[in-house]
């Protein structure tokens, strides 16, 4: 046996044993037996470098760090599944399914874990990797191949010559999160919330070999082409995934009729805490691989299958304390000071208790146990308090009257307290760190510590005095942390705000009511600020999208002498007071004067990017969807916006859809 056979022995070698190990958690050999056929072919490699295998095993530590990724268009779109909630959902799902086949007999399906990771698609030809690529939005996804090869249990090679698609979650499992979570703490890094952001960060590391180290695994779910094999279900095609190497999931079962699909769910409602790897549903697919297409497809899910969402996780915990905090308009918010728990995932320790009718509604205490959840998935909130543990003398929860900060009375506005003092330090801070904000002035390195910073040291007190630090170089040189370069690029980012469109500064002036969208609207109808100073509240009001708060709030905000004082001030320091987008929609657009909604992540924009370019074209994007809704456009994770939408029979479009509509004109 020559070297270049060698090499190729101990590959197959290798392969087999790391699919025992990891794939069937049945090691063949010892740990040190492994060791030894890894470094003869790590020393024959080295030898003959020709001989290389870009597959070997000995390339799965990660290779050279990429700039980028780059894009895959999926030769089959990776569609999202529409979702069930509770039992009427499912069956209406498998009533709609005998509707369509015409039939009342009951329908065999196939039950599996919703893995909580993220989507991948693997192509394999000649029996070789080709390459592996993410969901993306359904028709592009980003190139992660070299990160795939660091994971030890997706095979390399296959005893299939067919070019052939396999579909699987990647994910992290609870005990390599927690492993992980303990040596970021150790060396003071952020810890990574939960095992599904994770996994979606770690596949999509520029570098593999971060990704090697985060120890990823990944359960396979589908086989695409299936017409081009023999297999009458899915449930077939998943046993043959099982003999090519693929690690598939072991809690799958095939059961008939929608009954047996509940018991299903309710069986692993509770055993899914005792899983080694986090769900968040069941995914129910019709096994009959011959009805797919009798069923066919809506413009963005497969009618054959749907995923049941487990409701969100209630999670009991003691309230310790509620502290208030002030917001840029002096807002009071309360918030819940709760010993540490999981939630879904995540570590949990604060979350909102809105107003003072939100804590007299759920009647709180100190010491209370309060049971919580994630909002959506998101967001914390505290759902209920389990009175039955209360102790005796617990000291209840009341809204407080004075500014935690400056001591100011507080002023009751509808459900809201809000402190009033234009001296107040919280508010002054809030305000600087809005200005400077993305959605506002957007000055890159003016992040929320470093306004904090310049502010407890004296440097700034309010927006204009910004535009003062080029004139304090020297004591900005003083600062700890502050070096040449970093001070020069803050000056500049500082001088290129000076430029910004009015709508971002009348946004950035933190006036209350005047959001981003309600700024944009203002500027394009009045295209000065000056104008929008002048303008008399009968004035405002003609404005469709101006009410009577907004139009008041306005003309309070610009009769204040500080608030005069503070836009001469920008004006003497250069700042553009003119509004610089499109006036005017694209009359001619799809778009023209259509409501649409949001949701999800994109692809080809970003959100900001996305709304600019609809509200170009004469579109009014709107935050929720309602029946006047024209369209609910969605991209990746989009969420409880698309499940409305559907609800209520709002017509949709993906990323897809809406980049055709877009090429026909002009972008």
């Amino acid at each position: 046996m020559n070297s270049q056979q060698r090499i190729e022995f101990l590959i197959k070698t290798l392969e087999q044993h790391n699919h025992a190990y990891y794939v069937l958690d049945n090691p063949t050999i010892t740990d040190y037996e492994y060791d030894m056929l890894m470094q003869e072919l790590i020393q024959l490699e080295k030898e003959n470098p020709q001989f290389v295998n870009p597959l070997s095993p000995t390339q799965r530590v990660g290779g050279k760090a990429l700039d980028s990724f780059g894009k895959i268009t999926h030769q089959r779109m990776m569609l999202s599944l529409s979702n069930a909630y509770d039992e009427h959902d499912l069956i209406a799902f498998d009533t709609r399914i005998k509707g369509l086949l015409k039939i009342d007999t009951p329908i065999e399906y196939v039950c599996e874990m919703k893995i909580d990771g993220l989507a991948i698609a693997l192509e394999y030809q000649q029996g070789k990797f080709s390459y592996g690529a993410t969901r993306g939005d359904g028709t592009t996804g980003e190139d992660v191949s070299q990160n795939i090869l660091t994971m030890p249990s997706i095979p390399s090679f296959v005893h299939e010559t067919k070019t052939f698609e396999v579909r699987g979650e990647v994910y992290m499992s609870k005990k390599v999160l927690l492993t992980l979570n303990q040596e970021r703490l150790a060396s003071g890094e952020p810890l990574l919330a939960n095992t599904r952001n994770a996994a979606a960060g770690s596949i999509r590391q520029l570098d593999p070999s971060i990704s090697a180290k985060r120890k990823l695994d990944a359960f396979f779910y589908y086989l695409v082409n299936t017409d081009d094999f023999t297999f009458a279900t899915h449930a077939e095609a998943l046993d043959y995934l099982d003999t090519l190497g693929f690690k598939t999931n072991k809690e799958r079962k095939v059961v008939l009729g929608i009954q047996q699909v509940m018991d299903y769910i309710t069986t692993y409602e509770e055993k899914r805490k005792t899983l080694t790897y986090d769900i968040d549903g069941i995914v129910i697919k019709v096994n009959n691989l011959s009805l797919h297409p009798r069923l066919g497809y809506t413009a963005k899910t497969p009618r054959w299958a749907i995923a049941y969402k487990y409701p969100p996780e209630l999670v009991e915990t003691i309230l310790e304390d509620v502290i208030f905090t002030v917001g840029r308009t002096g807002k009071i918010t309360p918030n819940a000071v709760l010993k540490p728990v999981k939630v879904s995932g995540s570590l949990i320790s604060r979350a909102t208790l809105h107003n003072e009718d939100f804590m007299e509604s759920k009647d709180l205490h100190l010491g209370d146990y309060v049971y919580i959840r994630k909002a959506g998935e998101v967001i914390p909130e505290v759902v209920s308090v389990n009175v039955t543990k209360r102790m005796f003398n617990a000291k209840k929860v009341t809204m407080i009257t004075q500014c935690p900060e400056c001591q100011s009375e507080l002023v009751k506005v509808d459900a809201m307290h809000y402190c009033l003092s234009e001296t107040c330090p919280t508010k002054q801070e809030e305000k600087l760190i809005h200005f400077v904000s993305k959605d506002a002035m957007d000055i890159q390195g003016l992040g929320e510590s470093n306004i904090r910073f310049f502010y407890q040291q004296h440097l700034i007190s309010k927006p204009s005095d910004l535009y003062t630090l080029k004139d304090k170089k020297a004591m900005l040189h003083q600062l700890e942390g502050f070096a040449d370069k970093s001070i020069e690029q803050l000056l500049q980012a500082i001088e290129a705000s000076k430029s910004q469109s009015l709508e971002r500064l009348l946004f950035g002036l933190g006036i209350r009511e005047i959001g981003e969208k309600t700024a944009k609207t203002l500027a394009k109808k009045f295209l000065t600020l000056d104008a929008i100073m002048d303008a008399s509240e009968e004035d405002l009001l003609l404005i469709p999208e101006i009410g009577p708060v907004a139009a008041s709030a306005l003309g309070h905000y610009f009769s204040q002498p500080s608030s005069q004082s503070l836009i001469n001030e920008l004006i003497g320091h250069g700042l553009n007071m003119r509004f610089t987008g499109k006036v005017s929609g694209d009359a001619g657009s799809f778009f023209s004067f259509k409501k649409v909604v949001i949701t999800g992540t994109f692809e080809s924009f970003d959100r900001d990017q996305l709304t600019q370019l609809l509200e170009d074209k004469g579109a009014k994007v709107s935050s929720s969807v309602s029946s006047a809704t024209a369209y609910v456009l969605y991209g990746h994770d989009a969420g409880s916006k698309l499940i409305k939408a559907q609800q209520i029979g709002i017509p949709t479009l993906n990323e897809t859809q809406l980049l055709e509509l877009l090429s026909k004109e002009k972008v």
